[in-house]
């Protein structure tokens, strides 16, 4: 359990900001291993996808819940290897952000927090799988949080113009 508050910062409109970490922990974790005994013996390395994904939700005033997903799949051909999901969880309090300031620190700063702890919990469960553990490479969640603004912003552009 991780228990660690921010020290108080300073915005434009001078209110004092707080984050802290109140919890860290695993909310899901699935591992399959479809392809075993016989993939122990496989000669080629697979291919491995990870997907990402977060959410968050408001639990309490100034208290959010950020979950990030990360699903490693390894695939010979079309066949299965292993599949590894975790939602690692954590649970935040974020004061004195202003509204409309709060959405990128719930989906920059909570990822980035959460991210090395899911890091590992992938790394186990592959190794538990019977398999060398996969590391993920780091993420940059301000830049793909940039990327997905940018294609908001494109849509409603793009949609103006075909109609």
């Amino acid at each position: 359990m991780a228990d660690t508050q921010a020290a108080p910062a300073q915005t434009d409109d001078s209110a004092v900001v707080q984050f802290s970490i109140d919890r860290i922990y695993v909310k899901d974790l699935s591992l399959e291993n479809p392809g075993s005994p016989q993939s122990f013996q496989l000669a080629e390395a697979p291919q491995v996808e990870v997907g990402l994904r977060t959410r968050a939700d408001a639990i309490a005033q100034d208290v959010f819940e950020c979950v990030l997903t990360v699903t490693v799949t390894a695939k010979t051909g079309d066949r299965t290897i292993f599949l590894v999901e975790a939602s690692q969880a954590g649970i935040f309090t974020i004061k004195g952000v202003p509204q409309d300031r709060l959405q990128p620190v719930i989906a920059i700063h909570c990822p980035t927090v959460l991210f090395p702890y899911v890091r590992e919990t992938i790394a186990d469960a592959t190794s538990r799988a019977g398999y060398p553990p996969v590391h993920l490479a780091p993420i940059n969640f301000e830049a793909l949080y940039a990327q997905q603004m940018a294609q908001v912003q494109a849509q409603p552009a793009a949609a103006a113009s075909v109609n």
